[in-house]
């Protein structure tokens, strides 16, 4: 992964010594910075950088504001916020020139409509998890059980015995919440509730609906060890959801250019929960991508297609970009060079996180497939060129990128954080609040047009523009593709040997010319 040390090139150096201010000492909430010269690569991602401006970014989020301010404050899967949005960017990609596909899928839509918790007589704050059955009206009252913490925490019923009738309290961790709910739910537990194993809220999925299963709901760390303590506790918690099957749609754009065996693909997930208009997640990365594909254009000079996706339901669990790669036959899942994904890049405590392709971390879920570690590159190269010092981010399995891994398709991106608290080494290399989430408000109401740190978004914005019109042109570090001129070169230089050696040959008694 890459060091927190900033790496400065000559040009770098130059300004620095010019202007007299170090550009790595610029944290990403201190404001409005100029960037340094773009570094050198193809023309392309040169001027597309040059041309992504962060001002016509915004006014996509402000767009997106407006759309969840008219249709019921959000834009999740299946309402109307979400096809508004959906056809805000379809029709500017249309009208750009893109060949534009409105991929429809059936889902189950979720939505809560209620969530408390009561123990001892203290409320504490819970976030029911998506697809979670519903206590009774009302809410059901009954006693505390702690889960003892072992290896594989409440991911068996017997884990939850003696919890028959009462709600049970288990860490987070090991297995998915959805295996957690039906196993306490086998067990007989009237509810489950899940504590995060990490610093900050925790804002979970089952995955799709689980009859059988506990109601389940998710609270922080630190409220989670506080109830460790208070086994056999009065407890009243009352979890409602709505769910019903409806459609929705990703919106999927591609270049007329290009080769379209070898494309180069970037999504952002374009829905947001139920509870909120979704600017920082997933407008931010929604409008950069929107904004990087208006200046490159339907019919660029590149010699790989660009395709750009827009999902829908991730938050109900992924569910449009596995059906988008769950419908790709094997040879069009060839097709695919690589897949960038960008979820979340303006958090307004940001961080700067790139998903580490070659696992050099040694954290969680491992590398991607072949090529992951050259797109983590790639974005580490840029940063190091514009003084920005990155971190590492697992492919822990809760954004798009997701079912592309899984089928073998090389992947990377930019993440600025989430409900994980800044730490204070975070806070001292970018600046921002130590001791805070990077986004106090992530799937909350207050995820609008003031929760975005907008250097953030436009230092973002800028490493995606270079690092996929680098990609447009050349993908042969990933899979080995070469640009087509090298090509060219390539098989007239073969078709010169080959002249060469025939004119050369010595002459065969029985078989005519050796070749």
């Amino acid at each position: 992964m890459p060091s927190a040390k900033t790496t400065f090139r000559a040009g770098i150096a130059l300004l620095a010594a010019a202007t007299g201010v170090g550009l790595a000492a610029v944290p990403a909430a201190a404001g409005p910075a100029a960037l340094p010269t773009v570094p050198d690569g193809p023309a392309l991602a040169r001027q597309l950088v040059n041309k992504v401006k962060v001002a016509n970014t915004n006014r996509h989020l402000i767009a997106l504001q407006r759309l969840a301010d008219r249709n019921g404050g959000n834009r999740g899967a299946g309402t109307d916020g979400h096809a508004a949005s959906a056809e805000y960017i379809a029709t500017k990609l249309e009208a750009a020139g893109y060949t534009v596909e409105r991929q429809e899928f059936p889902f189950v839509y979720d939505e809560t409509r209620g969530q408390s918790l009561t123990v001892a007589g203290t409320e504490i704050p819970i976030i029911r998890m998506s697809y979670s059955e519903s206590t009774p009206e009302g809410g059901v009252t009954s006693t505390l059980h702690v889960v003892p913490v072992d290896a594989t925490p409440g991911c068996e019923a017997t884990d939850y015995a003696g919890a028959e009738g009462k709600v049970a309290l288990v860490s987070r961790g090991s297995c998915t919440f959805g295996a957690k709910a039906a196993a306490a739910g086998e067990a007989g537990a009237a509810a489950v509730i899940v504590y995060n194993n990490v610093p900050g809220a925790l804002n979970g999925t089952l995955g799709s609906p689980l009859p059988g299963s506990a109601p389940a709901g998710g609270v922080t760390q630190a409220e989670g060890a506080a109830l460790a303590t208070q086994n056999g506790a009065e407890v009243t918690i009352d979890l409602q959801g709505f769910m019903e099957d409806r459609v929705s749609y990703n919106v999927v754009a591609e270049t007329q250019t290009g080769r379209h065996n070898n494309v180069v693909m970037a999504g952002a997930h374009l829905d947001s929960v139920s509870t909120g208009p979704g600017i920082n997640d997933n407008g931010t990365g929604s409008a950069a991508l929107l904004e990087t594909a208006l200046q490159l254009g339907g019919s660029p000079k590149v010699n790989n297609a660009v395709r750009f996706a827009w999902w829908s339901a991730e938050e109900l669990g992924l569910l449009g970009s596995e059906y988008y790669v769950q419908n790709l036959d094997f040879e069009e899942q060839l097709n695919v060079a690589l897949y960038l994904n960008f979820d979340m890049i303006g958090s307004p405590n940001a961080g700067y996180f790139v998903y580490d392709g070659d696992d050099s971390d040694g954290v969680g879920s491992g590398a991607g497939p072949y090529g992951s570690a050259q797109i983590e590159q790639a974005f580490v190269d840029y940063f190091d060129y514009t003084g920005v010092p990155l971190e590492g981010k697992d492919f822990d399995g809760r954004s798009d990128y997701g079912e592309f891994i899984l089928n073998g398709i090389p992947a990377g991106g930019l993440f600025t954080g989430a409900e994980v608290v800044k730490t204070e080494d975070q806070a001292n290399k970018w600046g921002g609040t130590a001791g805070e989430a990077f986004d106090q408000c992530y799937h909350q109401t207050c995820d609008n047009l003031g929760n975005i740190d907008r250097v953030a978004l436009d230092r973002n914005s800028d490493a995606i523009a270079f690092v996929l019109g680098s990609y447009a042109i050349s993908t042969e570090d990933v899979n080995g593709v070469p640009p087509r001129k090298a090509r060219a070169k390539t098989r007239a230089a073969q078709a010169r040997v080959a002249a060469a050696s025939v004119a050369t040959a010595e002459p065969d008694d029985h078989h005519g010319v050796l070749i």
